[in-house]
């Protein structure tokens, strides 16, 4: 199993999830596992990633020997924690970074990692506040900025969420983790051609990757443009499961069910 079709399983429950969110508008809250989506905060995945779970399982264990040389270490934490975030073990991420934070408390590029690993966990109190402390005036960092505003979003406060994107875009203009940030949650706001031209600008950057084109995909469903939908979905998927998303949005426009809460993974 690689990590994009884990990625764009997640999709087909975030797309119903969110569609009856959008339609009906309602607050976005509960526990969402963070992909390059709002709130994006997991790893980017890079020509160099493990293309396959079995090998970021490999990673992982490599990551994890070298974290157990010196426990709390700077850069042995952030790897290891990075790759318990992208194989999901939020908790175990959590605890990697935070006895990094104890090393070394002020120290923003672990006080950042830490904050994400934290929001990957559902703890959003606790990653605001740390991620607060992880970004200053003096050295804003695109990044956390961008987590500040997927746990903003989380948190209802979407206003906010707006502001940190449009500050992370002033720092690295078409970075697409930021954009789809963006474009879901102005979907989650109803305002629906903003989020299109936000998650077209993401999907154009070599760097985009499935759940970027998963939202685009989303987005252009709920504004009836289905066809579309099924070619940009087909860039990852079959053309049967790209229909099947679309499908499955149109149900749940037709039904107009509001779940309570997000799922987690």
């Amino acid at each position: 199993m690689t990590p994009v079709r884990s990625d764009l399983r997640r999709f087909a429950v975030r797309a119903a999830v969110a569609a009856a969110l959008v339609l009906a508008g309602a607050a976005l809250v509960g526990c969402e596992t963070f992909g390059d989506t709002t709130g994006s905060i997991r790893p980017a995945a890079t020509a160099a990633s493990p293309s396959t779970e079995t090998d970021l399982r490999a990673y992982a264990e490599a990551c994890h020997a070298r974290y157990d040389r010196d426990p709390g270490e700077k850069s042995a934490s952030i790897e290891y924690a990075q790759a318990l975030r992208s194989l999901a073990r939020t908790s175990e991420a959590v605890a990697v970074m935070q006895a990094a934070a104890v090393r070394a408390p002020k120290d923003e590029e672990v006080l950042g990692e830490y904050g994400k690993a934290l929001a990957d966990a559902g703890e959003l109190a606790q990653a605001k506040d740390v991620l607060t402390r992880a970004d200053t005036p003096d050295n804003p960092k695109w990044d956390v900025l961008s987590a500040q505003g997927a746990v903003a979003d989380r948190m209802g406060d979407h206003e906010a969420a707006m502001q940190f994107y449009r500050d992370a875009l002033k720092i690295a203009p078409d970075e697409p983790g930021v954009l789809t940030n963006m474009g879901l949650s102005l979907a989650l706001a109803k305002r629906l051609p903003e989020a299109e031209r936000a998650l077209r600008r993401a999907a154009l950057s070599p760097k985009a990757g499935a759940t970027t084109r998963g939202d685009l995909a989303l987005v252009l469903a709920l504004e009836g443009k289905y066809a579309e939908a099924e070619k940009i979905g087909e860039t990852d998927l079959s053309p049967e499961a790209a229909r099947a998303n679309v499908e499955a949005v149109k149900r749940i426009v037709a039904r107009g069910g509001v779940p309570r809460e997000l799922p987690s993974g």
